[in-house]
């Protein structure tokens, strides 16, 4: 199952009030998640939004993927807690890619 931190929408008619839920890719926009992890306001000036920490980390840690709009959300809530992760899978993928060339070359010289 592969999980996505994104938006819900609920309120009124031109009244929109969303919640950042954690819930199942194939779910509907609107329809079944796992857990509230915050909300979002946008009527507000400036908007206003509540997130919980702690469970942001937690389904991010277990491999949830956040959507554009709720990364956004979270880098100016959480701010360094994105960057660090993308920082730190980018130097994951590139010691992958060196360690994958080095043995490219050690099977070539053979």
């Amino acid at each position: 199952m592969a999980v996505v931190l994104r938006l819900a929408r609920l309120g009124k008619h031109k009244s929109p009030v969303y919640r950042i839920v954690a819930a199942d890719k194939q779910a509907k926009r609107d329809g079944r998640f796992l857990e509230v992890v915050g909300t979002y306001n946008t009527l507000n000036n400036p908007a206003r939004i509540t997130l919980k920490e702690d469970l942001v980390k937690k389904w991010m840690e277990a491999g949830a993927k956040p959507t554009l709009v709720v990364r956004s959300i979270i880098k100016r809530t959480i701010p360094g807690f994105v960057e660090a992760r993308e920082e730190h899978q980018l130097k994951k993928t590139q010691a992958a890619r060196k360690a994958r060339k080095a043995r490219a070359a050690k099977s070539k010289k053979k």
